[in-house]
């Protein structure tokens, strides 16, 4: 039998239309921004609230960075229940998450993925006029998190190291990662005296602003051709465990090239 996953990319493929859509546009939402789960935690719960006027069919699973993934193919080290419900109007639902011990590194937090597919029924209309009644599907960072990690994550951010680089004729501002801990960005900016340059726009889609331990990215900064002529630093706001924007200030320094 097809899962519910592979029926509904099948169908937004055949209309031309996106299978991930912004989940403002969903009935279902989730609490919260992110779920983190302390290695040592037996589960987390993850709450879902049907926010829409008809009742919902929901599948959920886990995946390990794969957004084309389905719950046939994704492997995790986790259990989640209930992996496929209804949730009726403005009824919640709690997800359970539970870690099954499989052995990982404990050095460093992992990332993973839980995916919330919702499928309204068929209206009377749609089925009358042979419309197509949208699915949207939902992806959220779970990050697993070892109990042994050597200082908070509340302290992540300010051990970020920036460098301004040269990058194909013009400029980067590139972020090293050396904490055990994924950091979240939400805006970089570099500042030179009075004058503010901001990362590429279209840096800001997927994961690109997700700096994970141990990692090293470039922010490309297309309206800086010369190095500044005054002192500068590093503007950026990171997104806290609980979704709130935190901001930071760090020195930069330069390589020239």
């Amino acid at each position: 039998m097809k899962t519910i996953t592979a029926l509904v990319l099948a169908c937004c493929a055949v209309a031309g239309l996106p299978a991930f859509a912004p989940p403002a546009m969903a009935g279902v939402i989730v609490h919260g921004t992110r779920v983190i789960y302390p290695a040592e935690r037996q589960e987390v719960i993850v709450r879902l609230e049907n926010k829409g006027d008809r009742p919902t069919l929901v599948q959920t699973w886990l995946d390990s960075g794969d957004r084309h993934s389905t719950p046939a193919t994704a492997q995790t080290p986790f259990a989640l229940s209930p992996p496929l419900f209804r949730i009726e109007p403005n009824q919640q639902q709690a997800l359970r998450l539970r870690y099954t011990g499989e052995p990982l590194p404990v050095d460093r937090e992992r990332l993973f993925w839980l995916n919330v597919l919702e499928v309204p029924p068929l209206s009377a209309d749609a089925a009358q006029n042979n419309q197509l009644e949208m699915s949207f599907r939902t992806r959220l960072r779970v990050f697993l998190r070892p109990a042994s990690l050597p200082y908070p994550v509340t302290a992540a951010a300010s051990k970020l190291q920036w460098r301004l680089v040269a990058h194909d004729r013009g400029f980067a501002l590139q972020a090293s990662n050396p904490t055990p801990y994924h950091i979240s960005l939400a805006t970089v900016v570099l500042v030179s005296g009075a004058k503010r340059f901001s990362k590429a726009p279209n840096q800001a889609a997927d994961d690109s602003l997700m700096l994970p331990a141990g990692d090293v990215k470039r922010f490309v900064l297309p309206q800086l051709r010369n190095p500044p002529s005054h002192a500068a630093r590093v503007e950026f706001t990171t997104v806290s465990d609980f979704g709130a924007r935190v901001q930071h200030s760090a020195d930069l320094t330069y390589s020239g090239g």
